[in-house]
């Protein structure tokens, strides 16, 4: 584990200690001992994610074992049907999307997609999306409106694809036209921040009638280290830069740029994803109840009011 992570040694050590003795859990004394183990854990647990710093939910935001977006489909949808290529230049891994059952009910489902192993990594290109990549995205939701089905976006990106050749394709215009484009969609949209929800390669996809951030992701226009870089010429000062970035979840709440807050189990989604699913998929089957119910032109005029006022501020 890294130096960075030495916030959660203890929490990974009494883990160890409890997974070692429920080999011998059906001994009346050993039982007792893990009980009391498990109370510790809960405790420690609780006390050190009260009090993360942002670069700490940083670090929790991007946990190699935290689940990705294939990992909470596969945990929260039925009978999921992948789609693949943008139909003019390629298929790119790092975006995924298809169509779905959520509650029995059809859906379209397209988020960003990282890796675990380091052959993984390198074919999601650790998430970051080349241009055909949001032109994909765009394609399966423009199904979801033909089908009259919602649409569920799972972001979790450190930002889009800064490479020649994405530019060269038009990574920008690509980014911009999905803006627009996707605000005109005539069906329910729920966005979701799961992860890292980097600059503009995250906001390609997030815009939606409801947006909402796991409870220790991150929303921020640049990575730490990359305003770290700009600002002070220094990558080393991330912690500064994420301290001064307002990237959590709390800060976007309290600016109201996001709708809500989602909880995530104690210790973050890593420590327990299933359940991190089951919270998830309780809270989209919630929102979509409420929009389904809303006219086509209301749910238009609502989603461009929600985004016209964000920066608007009055001074005093």
């Amino acid at each position: 584990m890294e130096d960075e992570y030495s916030f959660e040694v203890p929490i990974v050590e009494l883990q160890q200690e409890i997974e070692a003795l429920e080999i011998y859990a059906e001994d009346p004394d050993t039982k007792q001992k893990i009980e009391r183990l498990q109370r510790k854990l809960a405790r420690y647990k609780k006390e050190v994610y009260a009090k993360l710093t942002p670069w700490q939910v940083v670090l929790v935001a991007r946990h190699p074992k935290r689940p990705y977006t294939l990992d909470y489909i596969n945990m929260i949808c039925d009978d999921f049907i992948e789609m693949h290529g943008d139909r003019r230049y390629a298929d790119d891994p790092a975006i995924v999307g298809g169509m779905a059952f959520l509650g029995g009910d059809p859906v379209i489902v397209v988020g960003h997609q990282k890796g675990r192993t380091t052959k993984e990594k390198l074919y999601r290109n650790f998430g970051s999306a080349h241009p055909e990549g949001y032109r994909k995205a765009l394609r399966i939701m423009r199904y979801a409106e033909k089908f009259n089905r919602p649409i569920i976006c799972l972001v979790d990106t450190p930002g889009a694809y800064p490479g020649i050749g994405a530019e060269e394709r038009g990574q920008a215009e690509a980014i911009a036209y999905n803006l627009r484009e996707i605000y005109k969609l005539k069906v329910p949209i729920i966005v979701c921040i799961i992860g890292e929800g980097g600059s503009g390669g995250a906001l390609a996809l997030g815009i939606g009638d409801t947006i909402l951030m796991l409870e220790y992701s991150i929303y921020s226009v640049i990575s730490p280290e990359g305003c770290a870089a700009i600002l002070w010429r220094d990558s080393e000062k991330k912690r500064e830069a994420a301290d001064n970035l307002h990237l959590t979840a709390q800060d976007w709440k309290k600016f109201n740029l996001i709708d809500d807050i989602i909880p995530e189990p104690l210790g973050g989604a890593h420590s327990d994803p299933e359940e991190s699913g089951r919270i998830l998929k309780a809270r989209i089957l919630s929102e979509l109840q409420r929009l389904v119910a809303v006219p086509v032109d209301e749910l238009l005029e609502l989603r461009y009011q929600k985004f016209r006022k964000m920066g608007v501020f009055e001074e005093l």
